[in-house]
């Protein structure tokens, strides 16, 4: 909860720093709940592993005969269905504050469906990457925000191009093929990473 909690008051506050005109505040709709979103998602990140790796589960996992990236896999999927999909529920919501209506706003939504997961999948590997050490939620911030931008700058954009008339096919592929990719990799790569932490 403390993840959509964060998102909600995130994007509610900013009309109120900005002012509330509509024709200030929709073209900065999308990178407002973009950039909301990827902060709100980290927030969860340096717990992703953590439990197991404090009352040894995780080394069990180590040795189970499923493969350790289906696991991890799991993981991810979990940490996207309690944070990642109630963001993109609330997220038509919260889009309306900003004016955005019809189009544009069923492609903010559908581009957080696309994007939310390869923020997890990103994200799972910085958290395995910084399993147990001292001040990890910053090292993770420092490994996974650059990985971020793509997704950010496609995601914000796909709503942009909508507003303009362009159509946010490109940008949505573009997601697409981040979020196969992320989710090929990024398990494989975090279950590595892990490895590396417990020994």
């Amino acid at each position: 909860m403390t993840t959509v909690v964060f998102f909600v008051i995130v994007v509610s506050l900013f009309p109120l720093g900005v002012g509330p005109e509509m024709d200030r505040l929709r073209p900065l709709a999308a990178g407002v709940l973009w950039v909301a979103a990827l902060l709100a998602s980290m927030l969860s990140l340096g717990r992703l592993f953590a439990a197991d790796y404090a009352d040894g589960s995780l080394e069990q996992l180590l040795i189970a005969p499923q493969p350790l990236s289906l696991l991890v896999l799991g993981k991810i999927l979990a940490h996207w269905l309690v944070s990642g999909l109630p963001m993109v529920l609330i997220a038509p919501v919260l889009g309306i504050q900003y004016d955005l209506t019809g189009a544009p706003l069923l492609v903010m939504t559908l581009s957080l469906l696309i994007g939310t997961p390869v923020l997890s999948a990103i994200g799972a590997v910085g958290a395995a990457l910084t399993l147990g050490l001292r001040g990890g939620g910053v090292l993770i911030a420092l490994l996974v925000l650059p990985l971020y931008v793509p997704v950010i700058i496609f995601g914000a954009g796909a709503v942009e191009a909508t507003q303009s008339g362009i159509g946010p096919e490109g940008h949505l592929s573009l997601l697409a093929a981040f979020l196969m990719l992320s989710l090929v990799v990024g398990p494989l790569a975090a279950a590595t990473a892990l490895r590396i932490s417990v020994e």
